[in-house]
């Protein structure tokens, strides 16, 4: 049963949504370039891949530090910062090789062991003095084959400090890198070579997509793989077994998701002599402005061009935001939950609601009739009798619907 609010987003859709477009993005030859990517204004920056070596999260209390492995560097885990001066020679197979995550900026490389919580992977942070202080020793093998060794000294009032040298303590250097200088930014960048920062992202709110290389998981190998990430406050929907014409952007809800590689390097794989796509896969995305997309992606060109190619159509310039305002919110703790408990804190403008959990292949699996709500009100679900999986949370009441989205392990 569809309410007014939603026929009348239906609607707003009709007058707002735009002719579908055929993009082609280049990274040029081997990969060679970044692309940041607005969908509404187009290519915001294309800036070399191998100009970066460290990344330095700008805003966020994880403090995340990338290593630009995409462009050949290797990273590893030596042991405590305290180990620098006895580190002289590279030792690879006695240390632990690291990664950048895949799924997201907050858990670079050096982001190593972080819990969660004050211990942030490659320092800890202080509660009382809001210092974070290094506490571990690292060791980067360039892609040219020159060994350095590496500690984050600290993060004091908002200025990363760190200190690196070649792997037998000779040309020590010490760098620092200051959030104001990235405002706005989701990184601050560093060149071990030129011994200086790189200014080199535009501001977060101008684009939505990287079109990069970057390193996979494939089999338990890190290989590098040409594909799309997605910006901090982007959520990506992928919906496979459709029809990319007749495909209805509701039919994504609950399914977006804020893995930075939802859309990834998968949509393309090559049987051998081409590459072959999908022809049943859509994306949604939902941009950092709040629009609603829809891209298909048709084309590679391989490591000679670089080139990506996707079409891409404008769902709903209604700010997604805004519909959520309308709708209210539904939050779920625990999400994960292992036992099927879970409490549900709803803000939503009604006193009335129904409650529904479906599964995600439409089947309802709870259902029960609210009455008392409205702003901050907690409700108790139990889907132990449902087992394991993915289920999408549906509060509907007189002035639309909130969704979201909860893991029973």
């Amino acid at each position: 049963m569809q309410r007014p609010l939603l026929l009348s987003t239906l609607l707003l859709i009709t007058a707002t949504a735009s002719a579908q477009e055929t993009v082609t993005i280049s990274t040029n030859a081997q990969n060679a370039d970044q692309v940041y990517y607005s969908l509404a204004n187009g290519i915001m920056a294309t800036r070399p891949l191998a100009e970066w070596d460290l990344a330095f999260e700008i805003t966020g209390f994880t403090s995340s530090i990338l290593v630009n492995t995409a462009k050949g560097n290797k990273v590893y885990h030596v042991g405590p910062a305290g180990d620098w001066d006895a580190t002289t020679a590279a030792t690879p197979e006695a240390w632990t090789a690291l990664a950048n995550s895949e799924t997201s900026w907050n858990a670079g490389a050096l982001t190593h062991g972080a819990d969660g919580g004050f211990n942030l992977g490659w320092g800890t942070y202080d509660m009382d003095t809001h210092i974070v202080t290094g506490t571990e020793l690292f060791a980067i093998e360039l892609a040219g084959g020159t060994w350095k060794k590496l500690r984050i000294d600290g993060l004091v009032t908002g200025t990363y400090h760190f200190t690196y040298a070649d792997i037998d303590g000779s040309d020590e250097q010490t760098g620092t890198l200051v959030k104001t200088a990235f405002q706005d930014k989701v990184f601050g960048y560093w060149d071990l070579s030129a011994h200086a920062a790189v200014d080199r992202e535009p501001a977060a709110a101008q684009w939505g997509l990287l079109f990069t290389k970057y390193l996979s998981d494939l089999g338990g190998t890190m290989y590098p793989v040409a594909g799309v990430l997605h910006n901090k406050g982007v959520q990506v929907a992928q919906l496979d077994g459709v029809d990319p014409v007749s495909v209805y952007h509701a039919q994504a809800e609950g399914q977006y998701s804020s893995d930075i590689n939802t859309i990834g390097s998968d949509w393309k794989t090559f049987n051998g002599s081409a590459y072959v796509y999908a022809d049943d896969r859509v994306y949604y995305v939902k941009g950092v402005d709040g629009a609603l997309w829809k891209l298909i992606f048709t084309g590679y060109g391989g490591g000679a061009t670089g080139t990506m190619t996707f079409t891409q159509e404008l769902v709903s310039a209604v700010s997604v935001n805004d519909i959520a305002r309308s709708n209210g919110q539904v939050m779920v703790h625990p999400n994960p939950t292992m036992d099927g408990r879970a409490q549900l804190v709803l803000d939503v403008p009604a006193e009335q609601a129904m409650l529904t959990v479906h599964d995600l292949a439409g089947r309802a699996v709870f259902a029960e009739q609210l009455t008392g709500i409205g702003t901050l009100t907690v409700r108790t679900i139990d889907l132990a009798h449902a087992g394991a999986g993915a289920y999408v949370v549906r509060v509907e009441h007189e002035r639309g619907v909130a969704t979201t989205r909860l893991i029973v392990q």
